[in-house]
């Protein structure tokens, strides 16, 4: 119905296991430096923590994991036997079998972003019937039903539905930070309705001018702020019940965490780098195409970042304590001007930013979080990370320097329907002295664009025979660098580098016609 996926062959580090280590870990003949830091056998972690299972990928994005099997650090198990998704991946970032709706479609739209699973799930279903095994399953969204596209004894790496639902809901948020610990000085002052009332009464319940309106859970039905009356209309569509917080002016920012049991009754808990986040930026003067991301390489302040890890810290222990929650989950926050924490959203799964993040933990030597993620919900031991104190203070540590990744989502904001004509498809590029993006190499991680050099990666590009609507996803600009270069300079501001960026690609793009 969809073609034949793209297959391609396994890949193996050429690497021994030490059995005296930790489970997974090898030692590399080629390494230079720290034998212990780099490489994993893919065998020993596919035994170790999958069982042998296949691993399948549910994701918009078919090269979901990539930053795992790609790059430094690469663990060449993380590798899906089987991507099921919107848009097509590239190489070197393939699964072994892809399933990709736009295959199909060429098309790229809001509706499709959201429709995508009923047009793969019986491609999907024919695949999975071929694995020898069931299926270990990786997913990125919270609203995706897995039981349609993964099929019978598939296992899922995530947490019972019904208790994310709960941990992610935006009107009992504020129940649980009290009831997890959380600091007073991290919570917005908020309240729980049922009806919204009049903007007059909102802000006298919680005594600011402008005030926020939440609702829904996992996936969410949406976040309006209000100013005035004529805020009400767009508040007032969300489905209730209601979370109505104080309006609190800062730079949204996340974090993400790994808990892990301890095998004694509870778990250890490792923080990465906090990252600061930019939403919905849309600059006129570079075209019509919008930004919105995350920069994890922004130094922060030690304390507001030691505060976000311990409040990560006590919601972790009290989710486990309170469902037996543990595995990958984020916390939204805001950072203020004088550098105050006001938690506004808890995420308890992988998220799409994740892919990125990783990048994080491997430059440190050690596997991306998801594979600590896939440990814990298979029940197996988590032995490469070692003491979480230690852990979190050179998380800490490392958050208060610059450096680091991050990852600027890129869609088509306004216009007529346009192709991607230009380029050579994903991979790292560099603009010329026109300011044209020019295409250097293959690459699928991050830290293989040499940004403060000019490169650039491009990743999940779409085909040039794909009809983009307005509203579309048209990839991400990702890179790593040493704080030479900025990608954003406010919550709502692009830096120069990736206005000119943006410049580019937008001259990639053509108007499409109905062929």
């Amino acid at each position: 119905m969809y073609g034949e996926p793209e297959k391609r062959s396994s890949r193996h580090t050429g690497a021994v296991v030490d059995r005296d280590r930790d489970p997974g870990v090898v030692r590399d003949r080629r390494s230079d430096g720290d034998p212990w830091a780099a490489r994993w056998d893919a065998e020993a972690v596919r035994e170790e923590v999958l069982g042998g299972r296949p691993l399948v990928v549910v994701d918009r994005c078919t090269s979901a994991l990539r930053t795992g099997y790609t790059g430094p650090s690469a663990v060449a198990a993380l590798r899906p036997a089987l991507a099921i998704g919107c848009y097509a991946a590239w190489d070197p970032a393939l699964a072994d079998l892809v399933v990709a709706a736009e295959d199909r479609t060429r098309v790229r739209s809001v509706a499709e972003r959201h429709g995508w699973p009923r047009r793969v799930r019986h491609e999907a279903a024919r695949h999975l019937l071929k694995l020898d095994r069931p299926p270990v399953v990786v997913t990125g969204g919270a609203d995706l039903r897995l039981d349609e596209l993964t099929g019978p004894g598939s296992t899922a790496a995530s947490i019972d539905p019904g208790v994310r639902v709960t941990l992610e809901s935006k009107p009992l948020l504020d129940d649980l930070l009290r009831a997890a610990g959380v600091p007073v000085v991290s919570r917005v002052r908020s309240v729980h309705v049922d009806r919204l009332p009049s903007p007059a009464e909102l802000r006298r319940a919680v005594g600011t001018e402008r005030v926020v309106v939440q609702a829904g859970g996992p996936g969410g039905s949406g976040t309006v702020i209000v100013s005035g009356e004529g805020d009400m209309g767009r508040a007032a569509r969300l489905l209730g019940p209601y979370r109505v917080a104080a309006y609190v002016d800062g730079w949204p920012v996340a974090i993400t965490a790994l808990s892990v049991p301890d095998g004694r009754g509870g778990v250890r808990v490792y923080a990465d780098r906090p990252a600061h986040l930019t939403t919905g930026v849309a600059e006129p003067s570079a075209g019509p195409v919008s930004a919105a991301g995350a920069d994890w390489s922004r130094p922060w302040p030690a304390p507001a970042a030691a505060l976000l890890i311990e409040c990560a810290e006590r919601v972790a222990l009290w989710a486990w304590r309170r469902y037996g929650a543990a595995g990958m989950f984020g916390l939204d926050a805001l950072l203020t001007p004088d550098e105050r924490i006001y938690l506004t959203a808890l995420r308890w799964r992988r998220q799409r930013r994740d892919e990125v993040e990783a990048a994080n933990q491997q430059a440190v030597g050690l596997p991306p979080f998801v594979l600590g993620q896939l440990a814990v919900m298979l029940g197996r031991p988590v032995g490469w990370l070692g003491d979480a104190a230690e852990f979190n203070q050179l998380t800490l540590l490392r958050a208060t320097q610059p450096g680091g990744p991050f990852a600027v989502r890129l869609r088509l904001a306004e216009g007529p329907p346009a192709r991607m004509a230009g380029g050579q498809g994903s991979g790292v590029y560099r603009l010329d002295r026109d300011g044209r993006a020019r295409w250097v190499r293959r690459a699928a991680h991050a830290a293989q664009a040499a940004c403060d050099d000019g490169e650039f990666l491009l990743a999940d590009l779409p085909g040039p025979a794909v009809a983009c609507h307005p509203g579309a996803d048209l990839g991400t600009l990702e890179g790593v660098t040493g704080g030479g270069t900025r990608p954003f300079h406010g919550p709502a501001s692009v830096s120069p580098f990736t206005r000119a960026i943006l410049s580019a690609v937008s001259d990639l793009l053509v108007p499409w016609s109905r062929p």
